[in-house]
């Protein structure tokens, strides 16, 4: 990406970024540039300085030196990596350390890019903004992730709910004793026979229903004067020979 095209980049949001060096005309050098490139600049000259500073002032981006007093900046980068606070935060080392092992051992310690001095304000700017960059897209993919995450948990937890209430209901169902009975939970009312008038007898009732709360009776008679059997639902108060 062009120098030019950098300078535009960020018109909504001011990224702030913490820059450690012992150094003071370096830091100084790295922080005009960057705030002509519309940064904020938070500045700090040691490790445990910049500790403090990562933690209470969350940077969009950590750019450190390596050899620092106090903490190093290797032990930075992993101390920064380890707290919860600061762990997501991207981190660019740019250390005069050019020997392989010590980039290798920056980037174990968690840096997201590694570079060596000298290091041009150009150079620096391009890699924040790449870091940047990676760091949104990283996060817009877990967003979405936990969106799907989400979707999941709700689905499955419908389905959970569905599972208890049926077996709620099945229990209840089992729970639920069906019989005949000669004390109902309804009295049986007095009834005549629709063929001769005279009193029907009571016999017995039988409660059933899909449940408790659902339950039905039916009472069973008989006609004194021979017309038979006789059937009468409390739920729909009609009688019918049987």
């Amino acid at each position: 990406m062009e120098t030019t095209s950098l300078l535009t980049v960020w018109t909504q949001h001011r990224p702030l970024a913490l820059l450690v060096d012992r150094d003071d005309d370096t830091r100084k050098m790295y922080a005009e540039y960057l705030a002509h490139s519309n940064c904020l600049i938070e500045e700090a000259e040691d490790g445990r300085e910049a500790l403090a500073k990562a933690i209470t002032r969350q940077p969009d981006v950590i750019v450190t030196e390596t050899r620092l007093p106090g903490i190093d900046g290797f032990e930075l980068c992993a101390l920064l990596r380890r707290d919860h606070a600061t762990r997501a935060i991207p981190i660019v080392v740019v250390t005069g350390d050019a020997f392989e092992h010590d980039v290798k051992r920056a980037q174990h310690a968690g840096a997201d890019a590694v570079l060596i001095k000298p290091c041009l304000p150009e150079a620096l700017l391009a890699e924040i903004h790449r870091v940047l960059e990676l760091s949104a897209a990283l996060r817009d993919r877990a967003r979405v992730a936990r969106g799907r995450v989400q979707t999941q948990l709700s689905r499955s937890e419908t389905l959970l709910q569905r599972s208890r209430e049926n077996v709620q209901r099945t229990m209840s169902s089992r729970a639920h004793q069906r019989r005949d009975t000669i004390e109902p939970p309804t009295p049986p009312p007095a009834l005549v026979c629709p063929s001769c008038d005279l009193q029907l007898t009571y016999k017995r009732s039988h409660v059933g229903g899909v449940s408790a709360r659902h339950a039905e009776q039916w009472d069973y008679y008989e006609c004194s004067g021979g017309c038979g059997a006789f059937q009468y639902r409390q739920r729909t108060r009609k009688l019918r020979k049987v």
